[in-house]
């Protein structure tokens, strides 16, 4: 399966600068499914083989379960679990209903699917840039992210994270539109 080929994701083959990939961002606010951007050469998704999720504080972070989960059934991909090192208990809130989501999706259908959990170094308002940063320590082909739900003034004056973790990253990341009325994945 090419990337290109796909309905169900979008593809965005984007130079590596910022304010191109801030244009194509800014095209995607009103996404419904979820959307890749690729900056190297990766083309199948079956050369991914492990999938990075960070975990935050955000109640939106639980979106991206039902995609990873999604992933890892089409791919056979690990699913890595990066919970941010917060002092509160909204990000392991978030962690645990995505591994709720993983276990119920594994029963239902009776296929393995794996998943790992790693303790992040970063806070939640940091988790996403150490992700990107990450590659080597974890081996992923893929980084799943949620874009910004909205751009505030620090976005609008440093650049949202996303778009950040786009240009340092070394696989293709994967964005998913936080909101619920523009979500959508066929399975």
């Amino acid at each position: 399966m090419i990337w290109d080929n796909n309905d169900d994701i979008r593809l965005i083959t984007c130079p590596n600068n910022g304010r191109t990939i801030q244009r194509f961002l800014n095209d995607c606010r009103e996404e419904r499914r979820p959307y890749v951007f690729v900056t190297n050469t990766m083309r199948s998704i079956d050369e991914i083989k492990r999938i990075l999720v960070p975990v935050t504080m955000l109640e939106e972070e639980v979106y991206k379960a039902e995609l990873c989960t999604y992933l890892a059934r089409k791919t056979g991909a690990t699913i890595v679990l990066l919970k941010a090192k917060d002092y509160g208990s909204k990000a392991q809130t978030n962690l645990n209903k995505i591994i709720t989501h993983i276990r119920s999706v594994a029963d239902r259908t009776g296929e393995k699917i794996v998943f790992e959990v790693h303790e992040g170094l970063k806070d939640s308002f940091s988790l996403n840039k150490e992700a990107s940063e990450r590659q080597r320590d974890f081996g992923h082909q893929l980084l799943l992210l949620t874009a910004s739900r909205e751009y505030g003034l620090d976005d609008w004056l440093f650049g949202p994270q996303e778009r950040y973790a786009i240009r340092h990253s070394q696989v293709p990341v994967m964005l998913v539109n936080p909101r619920a009325d523009l979500f959508s994945l066929c399975d």
